[in-house]
């Protein structure tokens, strides 16, 4: 018979698939802006992109306040934590002691710099951000004995 995974479990593990996934997304993106960032600068100032996407324009001037080493660490970095973040994902999925020990232990060291962003600032990403981390932490950390091996 097939064991059923808490719920609470299956809605951590999707969370840290899709952070994953941005993360991979990000980590592409810079990699990407690092090795055509000449290109992105004479986009930014062609005549095709003025005034028509603020957004574009809005991406494009903090990517290339970014020098290409800057781009380069920083898209390393963001596709390690990628990666670390998917083995927690499937180290959960698997119910592996050792996965639960290693999000939480990430998880909270990551809370005070959230609380310190928080009061430096408000939005909505990062209240949600913090909530879910939390949420997290408190689930994993009451059903510790639970997960396995």
């Amino acid at each position: 018979m097939k064991k059923q995974r808490p719920f609470g479990l299956i809605a951590i593990v999707i969370y840290k698939s899709f952070v994953a996934s941005l993360l991979t997304v990000t980590s592409i993106a810079l990699l990407f802006a690092m090795k055509n960032h000449q290109l992105l600068e004479d986009f930014s100032d062609s005549y095709l992109l003025e005034t028509k996407v603020k957004l574009i324009e809005f991406l494009l001037d903090k990517l290339l306040i970014l020098k290409p080493k800057t781009l380069l660490f920083s898209g390393i970095a963001t596709g390690l934590y990628a990666v670390l973040t998917a083995v927690e994902a499937v180290g959960l999925w698997y119910e592996k002691g050792w996965a639960t020990i290693l999000v939480l232990v990430l998880v909270g060291i990551s809370i005070p710099p959230e609380i310190f962003e928080l009061i430096q600032g408000v939005t909505l990403l990062k209240l949600a951000v913090f909530i879910a981390n939390v949420a997290v932490f408190w689930y994993l950390l009451h059903h510790l004995p639970k997960h396995g091996n």
